[in-house]
This record gives structure tokens, sequence and C-alpha cells, in this order.
């Protein structure tokens, strides 16, 4: 085929070849408008970034401000702090930091910044004030000044490079400061609890120096005593024998009024007290100057019973060991051992006594044992017919809750204890036991306790208290009594069920809130009060002077 010359060739079109450059065109000038905004953007975020979050905070919290209008009307402040959407809860929380920034600041010696922030702080602190007196929630228009300006000292804290990092270590070496301030404080307590649970208030020193001035005074009274002393009663056992031994007066006279008070026929009840040498002229004088609706009581002085010495006793050694001196007396320069661990009256004899009841009474063949901070509120004459079923000591378990098993007093990585007791065995109780003293002679029980009381000389197999003795020395030879005999814990629990006090036969005040002291626990103290004979000349003449 013959082409065709150039002047008839077809032409080419290109009409779209300029729509194609129009649109690169306007492609690139879009690219650099786009190009020129994110520039400005991105120095706008680099310039301003305390303003942007200040606006961004202010946003937020108009947010919170309407929610708050319609959710949080008529609720009280705590439920306003407490709600993650509040202002209160948003001031609260930058306050805390706040704080924390002033702490720091001190540290690197930045007083202004410091005192900025204090200024801050009580700005916050009085509109949290008066949000929670008016109960009402904060406005919108109340935080947004405090808060923009609690966020600006924040940023120019962390451009001063207070940094996270830099907080969590100052706060952490802040904490462990406050928790050895706080353990310090914590031992502090316990030496003052102590002292406060042991003093006698100045009422009932008064009382006894009175009460002892009548007894050296007045030869009638010891008279009068020496009569009494060999009273065929003393050792009758168709009577009813209750021991107490303590040197508190006025609480030893609230267990026998109790006691006598709620028996059927307290003409059958005996009391047999032992007191230490300082207070037995005062106990003589109070028992033998008042009506017990024709009860035998007789006070003993221990310091009288010449058996019970150093060659015989244990604890008696332990009083003149000058190492047992040192640890209860003079402190122990061990640090890591406990205050409570150190108290004399672990080794106080009067507290020991109970374990030479045989000794002390060998014509008796049942006694009724009583702590002198309990109450008796029922007749306790029944416990004397119980079968022990050839027991020694009946008494209330305490293994209600686990931490009275005997896992929880004794030692068990000690191999003595290990091999002989059950961990899991349930505790039970001093304070209110009735003793089979004729199963205690046959069983040896005395010479028990003592081996017991040798092996921890040491103070290794337990540390603390008479129980855990008692635990050792009883163990199978203790029958469990209904928990109504004996209630424990008016001493130290707020909260026991006032069901449980009405139909226990003996609550007792154990712990260091006693009912003579101003501490007591205000629900369960005219419990005991009742029973104090307010109509004693003496007592009435201590207590109002």
């Amino acid at each position: 085929m013959r082409r065709r010359p150039a002047d008839y060739r077809r032409p080419v079109r290109r009409r779209f070849s300029h729509w194609i450059w129009a649109l690169l065109g306007l492609f690139s000038v879009a690219g650099l408008v786009l190009f020129v905004v994110q520039h400005n953007y991105h120095e706008d975020r680099v310039e301003q970034p305390t303003l942007r979050f200040i606006e961004s905070q202010r946003l937020s919290m108009e947010k919170n401000a309407r929610r708050e209008h319609i959710s949080h009307m008529g609720l009280n402040f705590t439920e306003e702090i407490l709600s993650a959407t509040s202002l209160a809860r948003q001031l609260a929380e930058q306050m805390t930091l706040a704080k924390a920034y002033v702490i720091i600041a001190k540290e690197h010696n930045n007083l202004q910044l410091a005192w900025e922030f204090s200024s801050k702080i009580r700005n916050c602190q009085l509109l949290l004030s008066k949000a929670a007196m008016r109960e009402e929630p904060i406005t919108f228009e109340e935080a947004e000044p405090i808060i923009k300006s609690l966020s600006a000292l924040i940023f120019k804290a962390q451009d001063a490079h207070y940094d996270v990092a830099t907080t969590i270590m100052t706060m952490k070496s802040h904490i462990q400061a406050l928790e050895e301030r706080a353990k310090a404080a914590t031992i502090q307590s316990t030496v003052f609890g102590q002292l406060t649970a042991e003093a006698l208030p100045k009422s009932l020193h008064c009382l006894n120096i009175k009460l002892t001035t009548d007894w050296l005074r007045k030869s009638s009274l010891q008279e009068l005593a020496e009569e009494k002393r060999n009273s065929p009663r003393l050792v009758d056992n168709n009577l009813y024998h209750f021991c107490i031994f303590s040197d508190n007066l006025l609480a030893v006279s609230v267990v026998v009024n109790s006691t006598i008070s709620n028996a059927d026929h307290p003409k059958q009840l005996v009391f047999h007290i032992v007191t230490n040498g300082i207070i037995y002229g005062a106990m003589q004088a109070w028992f033998l100057s008042n009506d017990f609706k024709g009860s035998t009581i007789e006070v003993q002085n221990i310091e009288e019973f010449t058996w019970l010495n150093a060659s015989y006793s244990p604890v008696m050694k332990q009083l003149l060991d000058a190492d047992s001196q040192k640890y209860y007396f003079k402190g122990s320069e061990d640090l890591e051992v406990e205050p409570k661990f150190r108290n004399p009256k672990y080794i106080y004899l009067l507290n020991h006594l109970r374990f030479y009841i045989p000794e002390v009474y060998p014509q008796l063949e049942k006694v009724v044992f009583l702590d002198d901070d309990v109450v008796v509120q029922k007749d306790l004459t029944s416990l004397f017919s119980l079968d022990l079923h050839g027991n020694v000591n009946g008494a209330v378990e305490t293994c209600l809750e686990a931490f009275h098993r005997y896992y929880k007093y004794l030692n068990f990585s000690n191999t003595i204890i290990s091999s002989k007791f059950d961990p899991q065995a349930c505790g039970w109780a001093f304070g209110m036991n009735v003793f089979d003293l004729i199963a205690w002679r046959k069983a040896n029980v005395t010479t028990r306790y003592h081996f017991w009381q040798e092996q921890n000389a040491d103070r290794t197999l337990w540390k603390l208290g008479i129980l855990p003795a008692g635990l050792l020395t009883f163990y199978g030879l203790t029958e469990p009594l209904d928990r109504r005999w004996h209630v424990l814990g008016l001493g130290y629990d707020l909260n026991i069920d006032n069901r449980l006090i009405e139909t226990a036969a003996v609550i007792h005040f154990n712990g260091n809130m006693k009912p003579w002291l101003k501490l007591a626990i205000g629900r369960y103290k005219p419990l005991w009060e009742r029973y104090v004979n307010q109509s004693q000349p003496y007592l009435q003449d201590c207590v109002t002077s």
C-alpha cells in the first residue's frame, strides 16, 4: 500500500494534555499549602504546649461540669471526690502531685517554686473544704482558675527536670523514712499502752493507802483476821471454793461482789484471795469491813509461802537470774524483740500461782479459778457438778478463730514442741477455769509445768504470756466447756454481740482496756461498774478528792 503524502496524514488529537498539566499544577499548589499549614501546626505545638494542655483541660472540665450538673446533684462530698468524673477528684489528684513537687523543689533548694506550689495547694484545699461544708459539687467556674494555675506550675516543674523518675525516687525515700517512723511509733505506742494498762489510777492508790492505814492502826482488824484464819469452812469440800490471785483491790472486790450477787446461795461460797505484801493489809481491811452476804473470804500473803522458793519454782529462779532481770526489767539490747515480749508481768509470781493451786490448798478437791478482770453474771455453782471426764482443767475453747490454734502460741520449729504437740490443737482461755485438784495431783501437773518452764529458760519455745505454759502443761488434760460460760474480749473488742454478753455466765475484760481505766471501752464499762461498792466511804473520798 502506498503511504499518503505528509500533507494528507490524519492529525493527532492532543486535547487532554492541557488538562493533565492543569491538574498537576493544582496538586502542587495544594501540597504546598498543606506543607505550610502542617509546618505552622508543628510550630504551634512546640511553642505553646502549656496553652494547648490548659485548653484541653478546660474542654474536659466543661464536659465534666455538664455531667456533674446532671449526675452529682444531691451527692455528698465523699461521693463526689470518689467520682472519676468530678472536678473535686481532679483537684485532689492535682493537689497530691503538687505536694510531691513541693518536697522535690525544697530538696533542690528551689524555694520560690515550692512557695508557689504551697500557695496553690492552700487555694485548692480551701475550695475543697468549702464544697464539703456546703455539700454541693464544685462548679466549673470555681475549679478552672486553680486547675489552670496548677497545670502551669506542674509544666514549670517538669521544665526544671523534676521528671517522673526523680519524683518516684524522691517519694520512695520519703516512704521508707515514714515506714521507719511508723515502726518506731508502733513500738512506742505498745510500750505506752502497756504502761497505761498496768498503771493504777490515783483514786485506787488513795484507797489502798487509807485501808492500809486502817489495818495498821486498828488491832481489832488484825485480831478478826487471825480468828478467821482457821475457819473450818476454808477446807470444807461441801462448799463452793473460788480462788483469785491479784494485787488489784477494787478489781478483786468486783469479782467477789458479782459472784455473790448472782449466786443462789451466797452463804455456801468461799473465796480464797492471794495478794502481795504491799496490798495485803488493804485487802484484809476491805474484806473484813464490808458485808458479803454470809460468804467466807480468806486473804493470804504470797510472801508467807516459804515453800515457793528458787530451789522449787523455775519462775522464782528466773526472777533472781541476772539475764532475766535485764530482759524484763532493764530492756533488751535486741531491737528486734517487741516490747510486749519483755513485759515483767509474764514472770510476776502472782500470775504463775495458778500452777500451784494444789500446794496452796492441799485439802481442797475442786476449785474455780477467776481472773481479777472478770465479771460474773450467773450462778457458778453448777460448774462444780460438771463431769470433766477425768481431765484436770475445764475451760472454754477459743479456736473459733484460726489464730487461737497451738501453732500461733508455740515455736513448732523447735523439735521439742513439734514432736509432742499438734499445731492445729485448739487453744483455750484462762480467766474462768474449773480445776479438779484430785486429778491434778494424780497427773502431777505442777511437775509438768516445771519441766516446760525450765525448757523455756532461753525463751525459745514461746515468748509471750502465761497461756502458752498452760497450753503445754494441760495438753490432753483439758475438758472443753460450753462457750456461754466464759465470753472474752471486752478489753479490746468493740463489736461483741450483745446477745452473747447477756447470756454469758462470766465476761472477761482481757486486753489493755481494763474497766477501771479511763481508756476502758465505754459500751462495756457499766457491766463492771454496777458491782463497785460506791457506798464505801473511803472510795467516795478518793474518787472526789
